[in-house]
Formats: C-alpha cells, structure tokens, sequence
C-alpha cells in the first residue's frame, strides 16, 4: 500500500482527518477518552473510502477532488469547534434549521470568528500543507491490487469497530446504547469525534430514529408515615383506561409512563401567591457571579430575600432558545424539537404558562429589546398564549433606542410599564432581556454604558465588561420595583427571574476571577441562581437541586394553578420530589452528587452519602427518560390529546 516513492492519498487523508479529530477533542472537548481508538479506526475508514474515491480517476480530477474533500473537511472541522467553544454546545445538522435571522449578530459573529482565529488556522494546516507538498502526492490511477488491500482492510475495521461497540453493551451510557437506542449526539460526539457522529446523524435523518422509554420512575425517598391527607398537583386522569383503548404504540409507552408517575405533592407554599400578578423574566446570560451586594444591589436582594435557592443550575443546552423554552415548559430542549416544532408555534400547547394563567382571568403581555422575530420567537410565545408581544421592529422600536446592540433592559422596562400597570386584572408579564449579551467589551453598548461601575475591579477586560452589562438588568428590575411601589401594587406582584445559560462567552479563568469560590467546566460553571421575589414573602432557603427545567411547575405551584405535575419533567423545587439537574451531554447533578457522562464516573456531595443501590443507573434511565418524554411530548401534541380525555 505504501510502495510508491509520493505520499499515498491514504496517509494524507489519515493523518489529516486525524489531526482534525484531536484538535477538536484537544481544544472542543479538552479532554480525550479511552473510546478515541474509535475515532482512529473511523479515520482509518474514512481515509481508505475518500482514498478510493479520490484515485478513480485522471491526476488532475484526482487532486482536484482530494483539495474539495480536504477543504470541505477543514470547514466542517471549522463548524464543529468554533460552535463548542463559542456557545459551550455541540454543534448539530439540525442546527441549521434554527440559523434565520443571524444578520443580526453578523457584526458579532465576525468579532468572535477573528478572536478565535487560531483554532480555524490550526484546522487549514493540512490543507495548506497539501497545497504546498502537491508535487510530492501521488495522485495515480488507483490499481486492482490496491483497491482490493484498501477493500479488504476497510472491511476488517469495520467490524472492529462494530466488535469494540458491543463491549460494556448494557451500560446505560455504552456506545452501543448512544447509536442505537439514546438521541444524544452531543455525548457520542465527546466520546467518538466528529465524524462518527456525522455518520449518526445521517443515518437517523435518512432511516429515522425510534425513541425509546424505559419507563424507569423512582423517587429514591424512603416511604414516611402519613399523618395528613396528602394531595397532589395532578389532572383527574385515568391513564389505565385510557391505555386500554390506546392504538399507537408510542402515545401507549407515553401512557404508561405517566401513568406510573405520581406527580409531586401540594405543600404549605402551595397557592402562596395566588391571584398576584407575576413578571417573569428570562434574564440574558444572566449568572450568580453578577450577583454582589455593593455593584449590583437589586439583584443582591432579590436572590437573598424571599426564595433562596442555593443550588440552582442554568447550563447551555442549545443557547437562549433552550433556557426559555425549559422555563417556559418545563420540558428538556432537543435541538429537532425546537427547529421542527417549536419554533413553528403550531401546536396548541394547553401547560404553556400564559394559557394556564389565561384560564384563571390574567391578561398576559410580553416583551424583548432586540429584534420580535428572530429564532420566530413571536410564533411561539403565541402558541403558550401570549397574544400581546412587543419587541423591536413590531412596535417598541418606537419607544427605545433598538439601533445600539445590546439594546438597553432600563429602555425597556421604562418604554413598557404602563401597558399593564393599570391593568383591571391581574397579569402575567415576561420580559425576555437582551443587555447581558456577548460580546464583552467596551464595544458592547451596555458594558460602555456602566464602565465607570467596573473599571476598578481586579478583574480582566471580558470579567469588568460582562459585569457592567448586568448592572444594566439590575438597574432595570431596581426601576420596575420603584414604578410597582409608586403605583401601590408591589406587594400584589411577585418577580421571577432566571438566565437562558451561563455567560458562555466568558472563559473559565474569567468566570473564576469573579466567583466567590473556583469552578470546574462540567458542573460547577452552571451553577446560578433561581429568583422568586415578593416584597412580603419572608426569606426560605432552599438547597434542594433545581434548573430552568424546574421554574414553571414551582411558579404553577405557588400560584395555586391547576396543571399536572406528572407531564411537566420538571418538578416543583418547592416539593419534596428529589431534586435534578441535567446537563447538555446527559451529565447531571442530583441532590447526592454529580454524574460525569463522558467519563461515566459519579462523585458524592460528601463522604457520608449512601447511594441507594443501582442508583447511578437508575438515574441514567430517569435521564434518558425525561429527556425523550420531553421530546415526545411535543412531538406529538400529547397535552391537547390528553385533556381532552380527562375522566
């Protein structure tokens, strides 16, 4: 195979595609495991097929193609790590279905392509290479004798590789298990490299994929006598006729996984807040780090009185769009869900938390200081009822200054109030804010605006900048508190607020430089803060483990409003259910310590921990479980099919 005095394409296709691979495992993943011997038999793989392909033909064809798939490569490579290091997620083919409206970032995606312009120039050095050393490639004719070594090879690495997939075949997290029975690319991707999940992905978009359930439902509590009549947050449903009479196999599985659950109980903050008015806010990459007494002092009280909730996590699960849509619903995002379904805003979705509140009298207003449609933002705010949306460019242009970027919350806070303050009704208002945006310089126009507040700090440019931006949303909730007391309805009005993820664009020695205590990458950098304020509410600390995922049933709950804590993934944090977190590859945090997907390990929160037995297994089921439920539920409009057959 390598008798010719010229570089074979074969190596220069191998050594390339692999110099690829550990570059983004090097500076995407920053750590590489022991299933790396797949994405070397892969590379091994994909080099003999590109090979052959590459030698079917003249030399001058034969090297005009091996310089498109070497580029073609370099770009994907390109995609891949720029989108793990800028947003913290992996990037997806599905992806590109959620990409409208980026001419709004342009000026900011330049910024941050040129600021990692060594990871791209890392990445072009094989294809530069090849140019340089074309004279030394041998771009022949491929011959039968080599074709059949290159067939012969290829079909011994691959089943090597289908072999090596049956080892650690029943573990919950097992490559078997990720492609064939588990939708998380994201894990496969950091155990394999980028193309193997390529391949995945093709072939689930081509031959489809069948989600499956375990139906693995614990609580992990041991049973406590009953001194009181216990009452839960459900619908009356009778899930066991129901599934009698049920055709469809997977609206049957989805049946019995409800019917299996028991829901969370109703507890002495039940109904707390009812009949207040409520401002919800979905704070942009807002995290506890912004919190300090003396430079940000709204948000020190809001987090510090009434609710405290101590370990509260906001990952990055597909950026902005996945943290609104988890406070939103309750549910776990999934990249096809959200570009198929979500964003279309066609479905009727009867939990959305406008149209629960909507039912009970509330007049729902929302709004957000940056352009009304992108990521069709408007159509599915309707589809969770609320009717009355005003953003950039459909009205509140014509209110705040929407030509600077970040726009400012105060403008909007100030430009809006009056909509609903007067309101005969209570209401329900959501602001989705935008002045805590990347990126963070003194570019950014809300870390110019604050400057003087930070400039000195002992902390590093990006530090001070993203720390001035979030004084912008502190001034703006210190602005909306003013106008409730003048107006005489604070009292009557509960704050929540949550971030969409933490401050990705931050770096983790940033992030550690303002942190009271250092953070780790995987599960520390989420951790954040959940506030539910009201100005006559005393302070609750709450240590249970909480995420975005958790917001909407703990609003329902405190507000008295009717839904079903059983088709709602998330739970109330304010319940005695055991408290969760999940992360983006399917790592989670739970109230006894923190499981590491990617390297299958668990670490107690302490040493006098007892794990109930199989418990990490277990709870990858539950994982697995609540992320496909949440996929489903959507998928096929369950909530719309399933109240209408309450008993």
């Amino acid at each position: 195979m390598f008798k010719d005095k010229k570089i074979s394409l074969f190596l220069i296709y191998f050594i390339s595609i692999l110099y690829l691979e550990l570059i983004y495992f090097i500076f995407g993943i920053e750590s590489i495991s022991i299933t790396f011997i797949c994405t070397i038999i892969n590379s091994l793989i994909i080099s003999i097929i590109l090979s052959i392909i590459s030698s079917l033909f003249n030399e001058k064809i034969n090297k005009l193609l091996t310089r498109i798939f070497m580029f073609l490569l370099t770009i994907f490579f390109c995609i891949e790590l720029l989108f793990k290091r800028i947003l913290g997620v992996t990037f997806s083919l599905k992806t590109l279905g959620m990409s409208n409206n980026l001419n709004s970032f342009l000026k900011d995606t330049i910024k941050l392509l040129l600021n990692n312009i060594i990871y791209i120039i890392l990445l072009f050095i094989p294809f530069i290479l090849i140019l340089i050393i074309r004279k030394r490639i041998n771009y022949n004719k491929i011959n039968i004798k080599k074709f059949l070594i290159y067939l012969l090879v290829l079909i011994l690495n691959i089943t090597y590789i289908n072999i090596y997939y049956l080892i650690n075949k029943n573990d919950s997290n097992s490559l078997y298990n990720l492609s064939h029975k588990i939708d998380n690319i994201s894990l496969y991707k950091e155990k394999v490299g980028v193309l193997l999940s390529l391949e995945l992905e093709l072939k689930r978009i081509v031959l489809g994929y069948e989600n499956t359930i375990n139906n693995e439902i614990n609580t992990f509590k041991e049973e406590e006598p009953v001194e009181e009549e216990i009452t839960y947050n459900n619908l009356d449903i009778d899930f066991s006729s129901i599934l009698l009479n049920e055709t469809d196999n997977t609206l049957k599985q989805m049946h019995e996984y409800m019917s299996k659950e028991t829901g969370t109980k109703k507890n002495k903050y039940t109904g707390l807040y009812k009949n207040k008015n409520l401002i919800l806010f979905m704070a942009e990459s807002f995290n506890s780090i912004a919190v300090d007494e003396n430079l940000t002092p709204t948000l020190y009280k809001l987090v510090n009185s009434s609710f405290t909730f101590n370990n509260f996590y906001s990952p990055v699960i597909l950026s902005t769009i996945g943290g609104e849509f988890q406070e939103l619903t309750g549910l776990y995002p999934n990249i096809s869900l959200l570009s198929k379904v979500w964003r279309k805003g066609n479905e009727s979705y009867e939990f959305g938390i406008a149209n629960l509140f909507k039912k009970i009298g509330y007049n729902t207003y929302a709004y957000h200081d940056n352009t009304y449609n992108f990521q069709n933002r408007d159509k599915y705010l309707k589809s969770i009822g609320f009717d009355n949306y005003t953003a950039c460019k459909n009205g509140l242009e014509e209110k705040i200054n929407c030509k600077i970027w970040p726009q400012s919350d105060v403008e909007m806070i100030d430009a809006t109030f009056d909509d609903y303050a007067s309101s005969e009704e209570p209401f329900l208002v959501y602001y989705a804010t935008v002045s805590g945006h990347m990126e963070y310089n003194w570019g950014n126009a809300m870390s110019k605006k604050n400057k003087e507040f930070v400039d000195s700090l002992p902390y590093n440019t990006e530090a001070k900048a993203y720390l001035a931006s979030q004084i912008e949303l502190d001034r703006a909730l210190e602005l909306l508190i003013n106008k409730l007391d003048d107006k005489g309805i604070l009292d009557d009005t509960v704050i929540a607020l949550v971030g969409d993820h933490y401050p990705y664009a931050l770096s983790l020695d940033s992030i550690n430089q303002i942190s009271s205590y250092k953070r780790d990458k995987t599960f520390e950098i989420n951790r954040s803060n959940f506030i539910l304020w009201n100005n006559l509410t005393d302070n609750v600390k709450v240590d249970k483990i909480g995420s975005q995922i958790d917001v909407l049933p703990t609003i329902l709950n405190v507000f008295g409003i009717e839904y079903d804590s059983r088709m709602i993934i998330g739970k109330d944090i304010l319940s005695d259910n055991y408290g969760l977190a999940i992360l983006s590859n399917q790592s989670w945090i739970s109230d006894l310590g923190f499981y590491n997907s990617t390297t299958n390990t668990f670490t107690k929160k302490s040493d006098n921990v007892v794990l109930p037995d199989n418990y990490i297994e277990n709870m990858n089921k539950i994982v697995q479980d609540k992320v496909t439920m949440s996929k489903l539920v959507f998928e096929n409009n369950y909530y719309s099919k399933i109240v209408n057959l309450k008993s």
